[in-house]
């Protein structure tokens, strides 16, 4: 692609007859980076609609694709057309939205066409928020950050980018989508008459705003953004193809699909939303065995293995609950190995009750706790994970005074579920099971485990416990954690010490 108009003087260009195809190629150019064919079929896409005058435009396009960064070089491009625009841009969090508009301002700043927007007063040149040197003396400045949850009462813009409000915090509940979309309709109180509205993101709900079809069970007669212009992007094409095969080769696609699983592929790069209800978590998919932990130590170094293999990282997760024997929800303890080779062994499974003979000398905490203990030092576990939404906010001071007891030193973690259980599932279980590298130990099969798997389906009043408790387990980062157990015992997860002698003192 030429542009010899980008050799000459500013000043002899028609800047309103540069395409939004050539401003980007020119940008990418000044920064010493190519143009991808996906960036250029998007850059047309946008630039023509906005010349034909439509105003209700949706881009889906798949994850790390770059269109984020394409809708903000759009957002320059607008403003060297008309700097008295006024945009604003929401997304899920302010911080998020900030992050673009930044980028809008070290593009006008940097880019050979938008320099002389720069304005000369420093206090109209803000990070969140930035006006253009323009004629109109307006309230609002050019390019306005929020997060769809903020106030947006008294703004007034001519363009609304919706980046990325959909996401699993916003998407998670009923109850969460019903107010995004109750937040999204107050755009019509900020836009002027014949303002654009561009939404870009992907779905991560089967209800998502993005959806092309009605959802009639939720009481839609149209979908959300009916009469909206859309340009759809997914990562391969109708034959197979990637659409980006300089940066995501077929092996690279493979792998995601592989790392992340069905369910979240086909949303987020296939961009078709997924009912929940068609997800099914198959026992059928797990790999058992009975194999023991065979923890050796020899020469100052731990190894333990699992079927000849051996393991690296370990996470325990409790999912807190009374434990009251044959009624009320379950509190599930589970521990989780991962091995060298990146595949996850459930050996570890206990649904706990605490003895009702027994509370006129222990309490149901302490009892919990206690048998805890016992199960984090039988499998050698580093930490210990404790759900503390509800009944666990006592619980992590209580168990640390256990293991004390026990003389076992596992680290206890807090932690807080800000996603909906149902979810958690599906993110965790999702990809190890279309991978099969899902080992659940043979003792694990005679737990109420398997039955929740068989029943499960998500919105619906099952037992889940064991399966929340695996969730945490699986979605924990791996704890590698140095610990000392009764002296300087070796760890089985590596790190052994090396004494070397030197020549020098300190």
């Amino acid at each position: 692609m030429s542009f010899p108009a980008a050799r000459r003087d500013r000043a002899q260009i028609d800047l309103k007859a540069v395409s939004f195809r050539q401003f980007v190629w020119l940008w990418n150019r000044s920064q010493g980076l190519t143009t991808p064919d996906l960036h250029l079929e998007i850059a047309d896409w946008l630039g023509q609609r906005w010349l034909a005058g439509d105003r209700r435009l949706l881009l889906m396009v798949f994850r790390n694709a770059g269109k984020s960064t394409l809708v903000g070089i759009f957002c320059a491009w607008l403003l060297l057309r008309d700097p008295d625009l006024r945009i604003l841009v929401l997304a899920a969090e302010h911080e998020l939205a900030q992050k673009m508009v930044r980028a809008v301002k070290r593009i006008v700043e940097r880019h050979p066409l938008t320099r002389h927007l720069v304005p000369k007063r420093i206090e109209q040149w803000a990070g969140g928020q930035f006006t253009v040197d323009r004629k109109l003396a307006q309230r609002d400045p050019s390019l306005l950050a929020r997060g769809i949850g903020g106030n947006l009462t008294g703004s007034r813009a001519d363009i609304v980018i919706c980046d990325d409000v959909e996401v699993p915090n916003s998407c998670g509940t009923p109850a969460k989508r019903a107010e995004l979309r109750e937040r999204l309709h107050e755009i019509a109180y900020v836009l002027v008459p014949g303002g654009l509205q561009l939404y870009v993101g992907t779905p991560h709900s089967y209800y998502s705003i993005y959806a092309d079809q009605p959802r009639p069970e939720v009481g839609e007669e149209v979908s959300f953004l009916h009469g909206f212009e859309r340009l759809v992007i997914p990562i391969i094409d109708s034959a197979g193809h990637s659409r980006w095969p300089e940066r995501f080769r077929p092996e690279d696609i493979e792998e995601i699909r592989r790392r992340t699983g069905p369910a979240k592929f086909e949303s987020q790069m296939l961009l078709q939303p997924r009912a929940a209800e068609a997800v099914r978590l198959d026992p059928a998919q797990l790999v058992r065995y009975a194999e023991p932990l065979d923890h050796q130590e020899g020469n100052g170094e731990a190894v333990l293995r699992i079927a000849g293999r051996r393991m690296v990282s370990a996470s325990g997760f409790w999912d807190p609950a009374y434990g009251a024997p044959g009624g009320g929800d379950a509190s599930v303890i589970a521990a989780v190995f991962v091995d060298d080779q990146g595949h996850y062994w459930l050996h570890g499974m206990r649904y706990l009750e605490h003895d009702p003979s027994k509370l006129g000398e222990v309490d149901e905490a302490t009892q919990l706790c206690a048998e805890v203990a016992r199960f984090a030092r039988a499998l050698e576990l580093p930490a210990v994970r404790v759900e503390t939404n509800g009944l666990g906010r006592f619980l992590p001071a209580l168990l640390r005074r256990e293991l004390g007891r026990a003389g076992f030193g596992c680290t206890v973690i807090e932690h807080v579920s800000r996603t909906s259980k149902d979810q958690r599932i599906l993110d965790a279980l999702d990809p190890v099971l279309a991978a099969g590298a899902l080992h659940v130990h043979a003792d694990v099969w005679r737990t109420p485990f398997i039955e929740e798997m068989r029943e499960w389906r998500p919105g619906r009043n099952a037992r889940d416990d064991g399966l929340d408790a695996l969730s945490g387990c699986l979605l924990a980062e791996p704890v590698r954690l140095p610990r000392l157990a009764g002296g300087r015992r070796p760890t089985w997860r590596g790190g052994a010490s090396l004494t070397a002698k030197a020549d020098f003192e300190l």
